[in-house]
């Protein structure tokens, strides 16, 4: 049973029964049925609002969200960019209208040659128009003129990537940026929340201390492409505008 009991603290709306907590979604899709409560009371069949899903995880939350609130969804290509022989972490992110932004403090640290980081961006820009042809058969960027756009994904770890989509955004022309996610730590919630025009959605938030995404979800898997494909032919929420 999803806990209604909400707390706004700041900026972030969340579910203060849940904070600090771990294991508190089944699964990616009941993260984002969750996420839908707290989002509904302001989102629901919401004129001129957009689910913004950030591949691959947050795909199946985007489209629970999408597909409980009644809006329509669509896809912000975003990708960290990859420290060189370590696939789970990055020093920044890049947008398929491209957006980069650096993790300054932590490429200090990593002491990156030009040529590296040059040949990192690259190697993201053509995933990121990979994954464009496979998952939204390679449409130019949706005009967000106008629109309210809630960005989604299965949780923020760095934020960075968060940060590069909020900056897609509102370089589209979205007329109001949200921020929503199942689960994430407080000082990623800082950091993006200047760029989100109306508070973070976050219903499991976390304080200091060591974190991880998965931690919050009892069933954990990386979703591959075709997964992230089948699941956008099987929801009817996706724009196609």
């Amino acid at each position: 049973m999803v806990n209604t009991t909400l707390r706004r603290e700041g900026e972030v709306i969340e579910v203060k029964e849940l904070r600090g907590k771990h294991g508190v979604f089944a699964d990616r899709h009941d993260a984002g049925m969750q996420l839908a409560r707290l989002l509904a009371p302001e989102f629901q069949d919401c004129p001129d609002c957009l689910i913004l899903a950030i591949p691959s995880g947050g795909v199946p939350v985007g489209i629970a969200v999408a597909e409980t609130l009644h809006l329509p969804l669509e896809l912000m290509l975003v990708r960290k960019i990859q420290i060189p022989g370590n696939t789970e972490a990055g020093y920044g992110a890049v947008t398929l209208t491209g957006e980069v932004f650096y993790n300054e403090a932590l490429l200090a640290r990593l002491d990156l040659d030009a040529e590296t980081k040059k040949l990192g961006v690259q190697t993201v820009r053509d995933e990121l128009e990979e994954r464009n042809r496979v998952f939204r058969d390679g449409r130019p960027a949706p005009d967000l003129s106008g629109k309210t756009v809630i960005l989604v994904d299965d949780g923020l770890a760095s934020g960075f990537t968060m940060l590069a989509a909020l900056a897609a955004a509102r370089n589209n022309g979205a007329s109001r940026k949200i921020v929503a996610v199942p689960t994430a730590p407080w000082r990623s919630l800082a950091m993006v929340s200047p760029e989100s025009d109306d508070g973070i959605y976050c219903a499991n938030l976390h304080g200091e201390g060591s974190f991880a995404v998965a931690s919050a979800y009892r069933n954990w898997y990386d979703l591959d492409k075709d997964e992230v494909v089948r699941l956008l032919h099987a929801t009817t929420a996706m724009a196609h505008g």
